[in-house]
């Protein structure tokens, strides 16, 4: 079944990592996130493209970036990372980029997965993207309705 493009506002979310970014769509009509997959966060070049395709496919409103907190709210350096892809993303696609604290959502993507029976390296990269929808998720349930 495909996602459909509902009236809300569609929102694109990533959890950035140094490997690899998660990504997921969320609509603000519906107030539902879905994993979209996920890519290699290595090769900015081809990074970027394959963002320019998901923006063309979905026409976002808004991104989302996951902003990896330590426990205690400090930052550190993959928080000033996550900051620096977002300010290119809005940069590069003119678009509003908003932060959400990402605490714990590697973590309860992975838990998901080993409830369902899929944990373990094998199913390792699915993480990613269910983390995206977990942030997108949360930051869907925390913002007020339009």
């Amino acid at each position: 079944m495909a996602l459909s493009k509902a009236r809300g506002h569609t929102i694109l979310a990533f959890d950035f990592g140094t490997r690899w970014i998660g990504v997921a769509v969320g609509d603000t009509e519906t107030r539902l996130a879905n994993p979209l997959g996920m890519f290699e966060a290595s090769k900015r070049k081809r990074s970027i493209a394959e963002i320019e395709a998901l923006v063309r496919e979905w026409k976002p409103q808004r991104l989302l970036v996951g902003l990896p907190l330590g426990q205690d709210g400090t930052e550190h350096d993959m928080a000033r990372r996550a900051k620096r892809f977002a300010r290119q993303l809005e940069a590069h696609f003119r678009l509003p980029v908003d932060l959400a604290d990402e605490r714990l959502s590697s973590a309860a993507a992975e838990a998901i997965l080993r409830e369902t029976g899929r944990g373990g390296r094998e199913h390792k990269h699915a993480a990613h993207a269910l983390a995206a929808q977990i942030i997108l998720q949360g930051h869907l349930d925390e913002s007020p309705r339009r």
